[in-house]
């Protein structure tokens, strides 16, 4: 329950730069897509968040929506596997440039997402 929370944190800080700074947030997207690492950090990083929200989603005041998160995220890095590195890429540089304009009001939704995170985990 306390890596829901700690990740719930997480991405309120993350959510806090796509508000104040959609641009910066954007060719930051586009910068780590060019690294070697990127897309299997990806892969990996989706599967391992998955395996330990569907792992501890019992510990959480809504289990239920917590696996339906896990299991979400299992399915996105099995399925980025399916799309391969390339079209992964070249996926995150269009979404940089095409959604940039609405970064600042997704931000909005991840933040207030983040902070119920943080909420059915530890209160």
């Amino acid at each position: 329950m306390y890596f829901i929370a700690a990740f719930g944190a997480l991405l309120m800080l993350l959510s806090i730069v796509m508000i104040v700074k959609p641009s910066y947030w954007a060719v930051g997207i586009v910068s780590f897509s060019k690294q070697t690492f990127f897309h299997w950090f990806e892969v990996s990083s989706r599967m391992v968040c998955g395996g330990l929200f569907v792992y501890f989603g019992q510990a959480t005041k809504h289990p239920e929506l917590v696996n339906v998160i896990g299991y979400i995220l299992i399915t996105v890095g099995i399925g980025l596997v399916v799309v391969g590195e390339k079209r992964h890429k070249a996926f995150a540089v269009w979404s940089a440039s095409t959604l940039r304009p609405i970064f600042s009001v997704a931000g909005v939704f991840s933040l207030i997402f983040g902070a119920y995170l943080v909420y059915i985990s530890v209160l």
